[in-house]
């Protein structure tokens, strides 16, 4: 089922449908509020909200990237991905992220941020933030901070990293 997604930036009219995955995707209500306020704030990039949709069209995941900066470099930062409960594990996620990474390298981005599962986002490249010396402001287990260079020839800086203030942190 993995090869039969389809990705795309989102549009205007995708929004009550990334909501509604968002939401059925997280216990609470807070993630799908925090891509309504990302989309509201300055940290929102055009076409770096990336949905996956079943052959028919339909939207079953979702992954976003919005602007931050480690120190005083800007990077981005992947959060949250979303996928419906009835199609994780299939890969919906999997394509959004990779959809998503892909266009961000293509418009000359050099570096992303993942606050998340140590066991899933290594296989995007992602690794432990911590070895270059990257830090964020709240406690979180070492190994689930985790950075990606997109372009091998810019290492990854070192810093702390800067959210957009919807995340609160």
């Amino acid at each position: 089922m993995g090869n039969s997604w389809i990705t795309r930036a989102e549009t205007s009219a995708d929004i009550p449908a990334i909501r509604s995955v968002v939401a059925a995707a997280f216990d609470t209500p807070a993630e799908a509020d925090l891509v309504d306020a990302l989309r509201a704030d300055t940290a929102w990039i055009a076409g770096l909200s990336v949905v996956t949709t079943d052959q028919a069209g339909k939207i079953v995941g979702h992954a976003l990237l919005t602007r931050c900066h480690i120190g005083d470099t800007r990077a981005l930062c992947l959060a949250p991905v979303a996928v419906l409960p009835e199609h994780q594990k299939t890969g919906a996620g999997s394509a959004a992220i990779r959809a998503a990474l892909d266009v961000a390298t293509d418009r000359g981005e050099r570096f992303v941020t993942a606050l998340g599962h140590p066991a899933y986002y290594p296989r995007f490249g992602f690794t432990r933030a911590s070895t270059y010396g990257i830090g964020i402001g709240i406690d979180v287990p070492d190994e689930a901070m985790m950075a990606l260079a997109l372009d091998a020839g810019h290492p990854l800086p070192s810093g702390m990293v800067r959210y957009a203030a919807p995340f609160g942190i």
